[in-house]
């Protein structure tokens, strides 16, 4: 009786191990048919896709409205670098959003080119991240449309940031400078984005989609995650003409500090930068000053800006000599960006741009099909 019954458990284990390897043969069959059919994905994406935690859906856009300077950078385009190894990262060139203002086409083409190129060179890596243009997706217009089919004016008439751009461009206060926070709404939404890196001027907007995304989910059925935002660690980067406001290209050219000046031209501009706007105490540190000092701290020179705000603290700074630091290590730091941007050529910026969209495309439209047959279009 032992000797059958060891040998009917021996033969029922053989059994199950044929089981088991046939079982794993289809598997691995699954597998190996499905990678061949993912095009511009290697097996250690695959991998990581389908047997590994997923990483957080983020989405971002800029506008191509010129060249980025170095507070933008700080505010937001650095950390689109860093969070590329902890974020399913979808950027996007929202040329859409330029429109609200007057560009000629052969600016605003030029600006797209460049602004990819720059993306490209800072460290934006498209095989980490999805990068596209907003107008090669259009599903993005279908969405904002659904969406203003449900957000009250109200919520758009609160925006402050519209009635600070009506003020800046009161010829021309458009539909579309109106309503574009819908449109951002639908630009984050459509990719069922998590979160969303902004600086603080845009909170109020990412707010504003979280609202939509809760009125959608009310309405029909939970749907869209309402995103959370990631705020920059970098400070407000003040113009240089004028440091009690926000550094911006409507400040004019020597205003800022492009990604992509020559030394010469980042010389020049810091050398002319405000210093003093008023008299003040010694130990009072005063608005230039201080954001020369707070240039030196954020592009890795830690130890000079404390050495010359302890000299400001005594009252027996130079500015000449700090205007000096400070250029010195702008041109340091921004060099490689803009060697690095030289490499790139047009063909291969729209090589890339053309796989982002097809990338996301491919995201987009399975999901405002999904959105369309809940809201009961067929």
């Amino acid at each position: 009786m032992i000797c059958e019954k060891y040998v009917f458990n021996w033969q029922g284990a053989v059994l199950l191990k044929n089981i088991l390897l046939i079982f794993s043969n289809i598997l691995l069959y699954t597998f190996f048919m499905n990678l061949s059919r993912l095009p511009k994905k290697d097996t250690i994406i695959y991998i990581a896709n389908n047997f590994m935690e997923k990483q957080p859906i983020l989405f971002s856009g800029i506008k191509p409205t010129g060249r980025p300077h170095i507070g933008n950078y700080l505010g937001a385009l650095k950390n689109w670098v860093e969070l590329q190894h902890t974020h399913n990262c979808i950027y996007s060139i929202v040329d859409y959003h330029a429109l609200t203002i007057e560009i000629k086409p052969v600016e605003l083409t030029a600006n797209i080119l460049a602004l990819a190129k720059t993306l490209l060179a800072i460290g934006i890596d498209p095989k980490k991240s999805t990068l596209f243009i907003q107008s090669h997706v259009p599903e993005h217009t279908e969405l904002a449309w659904i969406f203003n089919c449900m957000t009250p004016v109200a919520e758009m008439e609160r925006m402050t940031q519209y009635k600070d751009k009506a003020k800046q461009h009161k010829k021309n206060i458009n539909m579309g400078l109106f309503d574009y926070p819908a449109l951002m709404a639908a630009d984050i939404l459509l990719y069922r984005a998590e979160a969303v890196p902004v600086g603080e001027d845009q909170l109020q907007h990412l707010e504003l989609t979280r609202i939509i995304a809760k009125k959608f989910n009310n309405r029909y059925e939970k749907y869209f995650e309402e995103p959370q935002a990631i705020i920059t660690k970098a400070k407000r980067i003040m113009s240089l003409t004028d440091p009690a406001k926000k550094m911006s290209k409507e400040l004019g050219e020597s205003s800022y500090i492009s990604l992509l000046d020559s030394p010469e031209q980042i010389r020049k501009k810091i050398m002319k930068t405000v210093t003093e706007t008023s008299t003040s105490k010694t130990g009072n540190m005063s608005p230039g000053v201080l954001n020369l000092i707070e240039l030196l701290n954020h592009f890795d020179n830690q130890k000079a800006s404390q050495e010359y705000a302890n000299q400001y603290n005594k009252g027996v700074i130079k500015y000449a000599e700090l205007k000096t630091a400070v250029a010195d290590t702008l041109i340091t730091y921004l060099k490689p960006i803009a060697e690095k941007y030289n490499d790139i050529s047009d063909i291969e910026v729209k090589n890339i741009l053309r796989d982002g969209a097809v990338e996301a495309k491919d995201i987009a439209q399975k999901n405002l099909k999904e959105i369309k047959n809940i809201i009961g279009l067929i």
